[in-house]
């Protein structure tokens, strides 16, 4: 047994967070590493010492094997966590940390590798009689033998990076003239993100569920599961919303999940944290998808159902120490929901910028399992106001989890939560999420893989519906929230005649202040009365027509307002005192802008270049992804003002076409 005494966190935001809390209360002193983006990060500052990683884009900072030795080593740490993302499933990582005579937080780099790699794991998975979808996961990987494999396999199938996770590098096809684009994009992406080109095809099953099983593993020998977690709810193939136990999994059907998750483990010699994750059909067949090397994002939800603490056990194992608990000793609680609070909008669209404010919900009396010491926090985030949400890392803030005595109660405790929660200065994905936990499908546990594609445009009208709903009280919110105090206890005989743009509609109203905090307002031929009281925090409390909300609202770098009424975020700009008729939609069509901050990867198109509604312009690579920009109609380019490898600023001119 080799007790660890300085623990190096090589990882950063929440999950570094997460690692230094479990380190601190078992007594051990802790090293953070950052970069440039990261030099004020709430983990920089939490942690015993720090050690500078210069640079800032990933592939010269967290993803630096060499940097991040000698940072061990000037720190004289005894150990490495890796967390999750970065060089976690990275045997020559693992390696190389073993191979400096330091205690590796993860499992052996043979069983890194062996179940790292998807189309390995999937042949290791045949040998134990664990159930696989049919596919190709063979060496040839030219264009031709891919295409050749793909009508053996048949259609709808699936491109898989073989290395990595996270949904990248992962396209799904539905017929053959749309593979070769879907190899090549996965190819890129997979090339980008884990450094491998490597692909695999596998059948694509049309509405599974995703159901993954936790598992353990000590130096002993000793292997056991810790139940399952549901993450149906996705976008681009990546996780929203977790929760434990499956609505779809019952305790016969856990145990043959389990089963098959130990088996693949132990086949792998596996040691410490991991996740075998399956696909699951409405007829109760499970199918492998990979297995997860690592700590997840989610372990939370196994943590806060079981009340165990997963970091501590990781940090335990590591150290030589045996599981503490047998496979019979495991107790589920309740019910568990997490989830990923992201910076981007309800399109998906990931966002950069200033985090003009944060406050986390008032989340009430802690639960039994937090009383007891496992989990305090119930958001795990790395956010405070004033921080960057940088180009170069995963778009995901933090998660909130709620632990629940049932279901029902999870989903009206987390709807609650992400209502209190503020976060203004980006855009983020917080009301979009409470719409997707209140959604009937959601509610009566039916959410498959396909629950956004299917749902998501009516989840979107809703929320636009409730934003225009709350345009009035947000705009009187943003005026005087604006430096201008709350309406004035004498009144003012002179109407103010306010102009608002919210999107493409001008909301044109006049405000008398009539005295003693009362507003008369005027809107589209309509008579308001109102009242605008200041209160805590650098809120405002708005009544209109006797409907109070609680606005916050701060103006943003480009000069628009983020405002949230209540649990809906409003974007405004202030337009009473531009020129009543501004810019033409065919001005605005005339040039192409970018939507995001990124990094140029590819430039499709060339001046000159007679280009249709959809094509592909151009290529960004902004928080760990590539997304392709789409022209939204028939044009002629007349300028390329970009050139590939540039960084782009959202709202920097990218294209130009012609009139």
């Amino acid at each position: 047994m080799r007790p660890i005494t300085r623990l190096l966190i090589a990882n950063r935001g929440e999950i570094a967070r997460r690692i230094l809390r479990t380190a601190h209360r078992l007594g051990m002193t802790t090293v953070a590493v950052y970069s440039d983006a990261d030099a004020q990060a709430l983990h920089v500052r939490e942690a015993g010492s720090a050690v500078a990683l210069v640079g800032n884009a990933s592939v010269d900072t967290y993803l630096r094997i060499d940097k991040l030795l000698a940072a061990a080593k000037a720190s004289g740490a005894d150990a490495v966590h890796p967390g999750y993302g970065f060089l976690s499933e990275n045997a020559d990582f693992a390696q190389a940390v073993l191979d400096a005579g330091l205690v590796w937080v993860g499992p052996p780099p043979e069983a890194i590798r062996a179940l790292g790699n998807k189309a390995a794991a999937k042949q290791l998975a045949l040998a134990k009689n664990v159930p696989c979808l049919p596919g190709y996961q063979g060496h040839d990987q030219s264009n031709d033998r891919l295409v050749a494999e793909a009508a053996k396999v048949g259609y709808p199938l699936m491109v898989k990076a073989t290395a990595g996770g996270g949904g990248r590098g992962m396209r799904r096809v539905t017929q053959a003239n749309g593979l070769q684009a879907a190899l090549d994009s996965a190819r890129s992406e997979a090339l980008s993100s884990f450094g491998s080109g490597e692909l695999l095809l596998e059948r694509a099953l049309l509405s599974p569920r995703h159901v993954e099983v936790q598992v353990f593993a000590d130096t002993q020998g000793h292997c056991i599961h810790l139940g399952e977690r549901d993450c149906s709810v996705q976008r681009r193939h990546q996780k929203l919303i977790e929760e434990s136990p499956s609505p779809a999994v019952d305790a016969a059907l856990r145990e043959r999940m389990g089963a098959c998750a130990v088996a693949l483990a132990q086949a792998a010699g596996y040691v410490g944290a991991g996740t075998v994750e399956f696909l699951l059909n409405e007829q109760g067949e499970f199918f492998l998808m990979e297995m997860n090397t690592r700590l997840q994002v989610e372990h939370p939800v196994t943590e806060a159902v079981t009340g165990l603490d997963l970091v501590e056990w990781q940090l335990r194992i590591a150290q030589g120490e045996p599981l503490p608990l047998r496979q019979d000793e495991v107790r589920f609680n309740g019910h568990v929901i997490e989830v990923r609070l992201c910076a981007e909008d309800e399109d998906f669209t990931p966002h950069t910028g200033t985090l003009m404010h944060f406050r986390e919900p008032a989340l009430g009396t802690l639960s039994p399992w937090e009383r007891a010491g496992v989990r305090v926090p119930r958001f795990d985030h790395a956010l405070q106001s004033g921080g960057e949400v940088a180009p170069y890392y995963d778009s995901m803030l933090g998660k909130l989890i709620v632990h629940g005595a049932s279901r029902s109660e999870a989903i009206e405790k987390m709807i609650a939560a992400l209502a209190g929660t503020q976060v203004l200065g980006v855009p983020t994905n917080r009301a979009f999420l409470a719409a997707c936990l209140a959604h009937p499908v959601f509610k009566a546990g039916q959410a498959l893989i396909p629950f956004l594609a299917e749902h998501g445009d009516a989840i979107r009208q809703t929320l636009r519906a409730q934003q225009a709903e709350v345009v009035l009280p947000a705009a009187l919110g943003m005026h005087f929230g604006s430096g201008l105090g709350a309406a004035r206890a004498l009144p003012c005989p002179f109407a103010k005649t306010l102009r608002v743009l919210h999107g493409e509609q001008v909301l044109a109203i006049n405000v008398t202040e009539i005295g003693q905090g009362l507003l008369t307002v005027s809107s589209s031929s309509r008579q308001h009365t109102a009242s605008c009281v200041r209160g805590g925090n650098g809120q405002m409390f708005v009544t209109v027509d006797g409907l109070g909300s609680t606005v916050q609202a701060c103006r943003v770098a480009d000069g628009r307002w983020h405002v949230q009424v209540g649990a809906i975020d409003v974007w405004l700009r202030d337009a009473s005192f531009e020129p009543t008729a501004g810019p033409t939609s065919a001005s605005r069509a005339s040039e192409l802008r970018a939507p995001f901050n990124g990094k140029l990867l590819a430039v499709k198109v060339a001046a000159g270049a007679k280009v249709q509604r959809g094509d592909t312009l151009l290529v960004i690579e902004s928080m760990k992804l590539e997304h392709a920009v789409c022209a939204t109609r028939d044009a002629v380019v007349a300028a390329v003002e970009v050139a590939p490898g540039q960084q782009t600023a959202t709202g920097q001119v990218l294209l130009r076409f012609e009139a």
